[in-house]
């Protein structure tokens, strides 16, 4: 297994280095609290209406505006990133292509400078040779991945583990198998005594797939929204498609957590200017604490 990367700079790290629907609150943290988003942001495309130059003020807005520590983003094309964290003044960036280098999607994290500092980050591949670039193995057409940073929280002076990724969109056996992956790797490779995050597009609804009774239950990890004191848009669903949302409660886009921990809210992100979704995805926001 390759060694670890200790994080040395704080710029974009690249190969090249329950209620009524509600949209737009100010959401910021609490002292002490930490504020994490999951965000599968579309892949950048020239199409309107949802092309990214469309897209991007608002996408930008939507982060300004709720202002998470920590962000876990999914399906972002390395120039799209860029001008995220162009737009986003403050925050700092980790990630890798999918494919190797810059090319493809990738699984980049975003970090509030003055809150967070990463020590060390790592990638890996959801296949049976997680170590090899861009592998895939289990059937599915796109190389799926982790990437994962450890940080230490300035406000707190502690340290936790954040795990982002994308499990396959169209074979269950793929999701299922990049879930006992990611589990064995966090058994392997996390001190245990240290918290971990683990955010993503799993394309599985919460309570209703064999992946999350992998991931979620007693053994492993615990689910971010339902510890949630308050839980906000419940009803909406987290993937829009670009359409009128939703409300059917269906929720695939997950911010699941190991370590003791209280959660003061959680939401479904439902910002949207007019008609014009962000992303096809809603963001999962939680609030939280480390016991």
């Amino acid at each position: 297994m390759p060694t670890r990367r200790t994080f040395l700079g704080t710029a974009l790290v690249t190969p090249l280095i329950a209620g009524s629907i509600t949209q737009g609150a100010d959401s910021g943290a609490r002292d002490g609290e930490l504020a994490v988003m999951t965000y599968n942001l579309r892949f950048a495309n020239e199409k309107p209406p949802n092309d990214w130059p469309t897209r991007r003020p608002i996408v930008a807005e939507l982060i300004r505006r709720y202002r998470p520590d920590v962000i876990g983003t999914q399906e972002g094309l390395y120039g799209q990133l860029r001008s995220m964290e162009a737009d986003l003044e403050g925050y700092g960036s980790i990630g890798l292509g999918r494919d190797g280098g810059s090319r493809g999607e990738f699984m980049q994290v975003f970090y509030r400078q003055d809150r967070l500092e990463p020590l060390e980050y790592d990638h890996f591949w959801l296949s049976d040779t997680p170590e090899v670039m861009g592998s895939s193995t289990w059937g599915n057409t796109n190389r799926r991945m982790v990437t994962s940073v450890r940080f230490l929280d300035r406000t707190t002076r502690r340290q936790f583990h954040f795990w982002n990724t994308h499990l396959d969109h169209a074979l269950q056996g793929a999701r299922e198998k990049a879930a006992e992956l990611i589990l064995r790797r966090i058994g392997k490779q996390v001190d245990p005594k240290l918290p971990l995050l683990l955010v993503g597009d799993f394309n599985a609804e919460a309570r209703a797939n064999p992946v999350y009774d992998t991931l979620v239950n007693p053994a492993a990890l615990q689910d971010t929204w339902y510890l949630a004191k308050e839980r906000r848009n419940e009803t909406a669903n987290s993937f829009n498609g670009f359409n009128p949302l939703r409300e059917n409660g269906e929720r695939i886009d997950w911010i699941l957590a190991r370590g003791p921990l209280s959660v003061r809210a959680s939401e479904v992100v439902t910002f949207r200017k007019g008609d014009q979704w962000p992303s096809d995805h809603c963001p999962v926001m939680a609030w939280l604490e480390w016991s």
